[in-house]
């Protein structure tokens, strides 16, 4: 990239904040107010915005676009600003690329992307020397004259001779396959429908898929043949805690119908080469036990908690899948996530004292040993592994200032092969630092956090800083690169991940101290982290920016209303806020499955738990951060609306002048935007609004 002459006179933009920098637009929309009465348990409550849910009334999306043009208008002054950001993100990403080829059925499989282009390019080559390279997906083809269009997924059948791949046209998640004939690259006539997972067997013929029902819970596991046409109900969860997928064991031996909630597990197993056999429960559902299936040879092995709070591996014999034996025991310190498997070795997801491990386990020998890792703060990850013969392991490495690479090693865990380093154009990871440091929560507990700035850092005076987190599910936050965030670096930012209590970064212990009647755990931690920051000098209230998406947006807007007076300004994507009125409606996606997650409200002790922290419910007047609102008209896992009345809500008690802007994209769900070029300007976007409200205007 070739940095503007500012760039290469001063190395890093002045970062002095000033006053915010918005334009004094006209008056924000105002939707009218319906006051509905959504009352229960004795506790009154009343929703004025509750109408936003019709979506199919014009006057829901006339507001709407009334409020992406009100944003438009008050980030106008920073128009030249974004489309710096722009210009500087998209020249940090090498255009033409590539993904490293896997080996496949005497192919090299490949996505690459090519410059202007929205979307990837799924190709394969023949492994022959001068091979011809062949199309066999281009998404920018299937996506012309459409608003959305992203793959989701492929998968190649067991003998390589035909392919499966899935579309979803709106960002609702909602998947249509499609089939492809490998041999000439035309596709296979049939009816299967929406599906919401999707697998092969053990041939070229038979796809077994699960369906939702109009809840979107995943709840039905069928069977298809594309030689006939048949389509077989297999099985039907009536649980409305859980959901089932489809998926298939590393060696196409089995077909597994998973049935889970947030914290049970049940798995049906079919012998891929017998299309006629019906689903067989390898273990019973017990209240508590999650578990995940493997196979090799003449045995499954089990990924389990039962005696084991953070996990451990075991296997049993096909003929008996109780009959266990270990072959990881458990370890307290060390949460086991998963498995890759393959003929000889496996390879083993850990987590120990909130890093992320891989420790590869040789069947012969009987021994598992670790990789050994180049930094103290990073993120690994199994790559692309789909050979079940393969003798090395494919892997992700990175860090908040090391940019992806791919990786291969061998079952003995030696030397790490460096198969491809991904080029950030322009980026020079030795101007930039990384740590990891911990603040204290309330109850003493100590909270990992990772950061990342610029090396030439000022750091004997406060400086802007932005804190990003989510706690919630088990999932944990890693420290991971982005070539976009270097934008904020280079204008004098400090850019932090706080791994608060609902997360997994410590264990399922840390997910338990935050989760049904912990839940404001997670918030405490969070404010916790903050203060923190302002504390020990990195920054202050004025100069701090924090966000967070989904439950993430939750937790942002809980922190707001806990403390509205840390925080200059806060960014909520996709978020889930209206807490109460969207777990006490069952016919939403997902409102079910998460009573696990965050407890059932129709229950009035477990209401009076999300009462505490809705955030919606529990907005007051107050002098409030500047606030940005990003939802999605087509999310199906957090509905636009619960974003929308959050901001109609905010906007109406705010006892100052700072602002409160939505951004819906008419187009797209949960994910935000489709193509990548696309998605950087909503970035962009972003980045603009807290620069100004930072008064950062270069």
């Amino acid at each position: 990239m070739k940095f503007p002459l500012l760039f290469l006179l001063t190395g890093m933009l002045t970062a002095t904040p000033m006053n915010a920098q918005f334009s004094p637009a006209p008056q924000a929309p105002r939707p009218d107010k319906k006051p509905r009465d959504v009352s229960i348990h004795g506790d009154p409550r009343t929703d004025d915005y509750f109408w936003l849910r019709e979506k199919e009334n014009p006057a829901v999306i006339q507001h709407l676009k009334a409020e992406n043009a009100h944003t438009d208008a008050v980030l106008a002054p920073a128009a030249a600003l974004r489309e710096k950001l722009y210009t500087e993100m998209v020249g940090r990403m090498k255009e033409d690329d590539s993904s490293v080829p896997n080996r496949l059925h005497g192919w090299f499989w490949y996505e690459r992307s090519e410059k202007g282009k929205q979307h990837p390019i799924l190709c394969r080559q023949k492994d022959t020397p001068g091979a011809a390279e062949e199309i066999v997906v281009d998404v920018n083809r299937l996506a012309e004259g459409k608003e959305y269009a992203m793959m989701e997924d492929y998968r190649i059948s067991p003998d390589g001779t035909r392919l499966v791949y899935l579309m979803d046209w709106t960002g609702y998640r909602e998947y249509e396959p499609f089939v492809l004939n490998l041999k000439n690259l035309e596709t296979v006539a049939q009816k299967i429908g929406k599906v919401s997972s999707l697998t092969w067997a053990g041939d070229e013929n038979t796809l077994y898929f699960t369906t939702e029902n109009e809840a979107k819970r995943s709840d039905k596991f069928w069977r298809f043949d594309l030689g006939t046409g048949k389509r077989e109900l297999l099985f039907e969860e009536k649980d409305e805690l859980f959901d089932v997928a489809a998926s298939c064991s590393a060696d196409h031996a089995f077909v597994f119908c998973t049935s889970g909630s947030k914290t049970t597990t049940e798995v049906r197993a079919i012998p891929g080469k017998d299309p006629g056999a019906k689903p067989r429960i390898l273990l019973p559902r017990v209240t508590d036990h999650e578990y995940h299936a493997e196979h090799r040879g003449d045995r499954f092995y089990f990924v389990t908690n039962r005696d084991a709070k953070n996990f451990r591996i075991v296997s049993a014999p096909e003929t008996d899948p109780s009959a266990w034996s270990d072959v990881l025991p458990h370890q307290p310190a060390v949460k086991v996530d998963g498995v890759v498997m393959f003929q000889s070795f496996m390879a083993v997801t850990e987590r120990e004292s909130g890093l992320p491990q891989i420790r590869l386990y040789d069947f012969a020998s009987a021994t598992g040993k670790r990789l050994t890792l180049p930094e103290a703060a990073y993120d690994i990850m199994p790559d692309e592994n789909p050979d079940f013969s393969a003798t090395e392991f494919r892997l992700r490495y990175e860090s908040m200032v090391t940019p992806p690479s791919i990786r291969s090693v061998g079952a003995d865990a030696g030397d790490l092969k460096i198969l491809k380093n991904k080029e950030v154009p322009g980026y020079d990871a030795s101007k930039y630092r990384t740590e990891r440091i911990e603040a204290t929560a309330a109850d003493g507990t100590k909270i990992p956090i990772s950061l990342v700035y610029r090396a030439d850092l000022d750091r004997t005076k406060p400086q802007p800083l932005h804190l990003y987190a989510y706690g919630s599910y088990g999932i944990s936050e890693t420290a991971s690169f982005s070539s976009t965030r270097v934008s904020l670096l280079d204008r004098g930012m400090v850019f932090a991940i706080a791994h608060i209590r609902g997360g997994g970064e410590m264990g399922e212990e840390w997910r338990d101290a935050g989760r049904m009647e912990h839940k404001m755990t997670t918030f405490t931690d969070f404010v916790s982290c903050a203060e923190f920051f302002v504390r020990t000098g990195w920054t202050t209230p004025s100069r701090m920016v924090i966000s967070g998406g989904s439950a993430g947006g939750m937790l942002m807007g809980a922190v707001l209303n806990l403390r509205p007076d840390l925080f200059q300004a806060a960014i909520l994507d996709v978020p889930f806020v209206d807490v109460l009125n969207t777990m006490l409606d069952d016919s939403l996606p997902l409102t079910t499955s998460e009573y696990v997650e965050w407890g059932n409200p129709n229950i009035k002790e477990q209401y009076a738990w999300m009462r505490a922290y809705s955030p919606y419910d529990n907005l007051k007047a107050a002098a409030f951060p500047h606030v940005l609102v990003n939802v999605g008209l087509n999310d199906s896992q957090v509905p636009y609306w619960e974003g929308a009345k959050y901001a109609a809500k905010l906007r109406g008690l705010r006892t100052d002048n700072k602002v409160t802007l939505l951004h819906c994209d008419m187009g797209a769900g949960h994910g935000g935007v489709a193509g990548r070029y696309d998605a950087l300007k909503e970035t962009a976007r972003d980045m603009a609004f807290q620069l100004s409200a930072l008064g950062i205007q270069q």
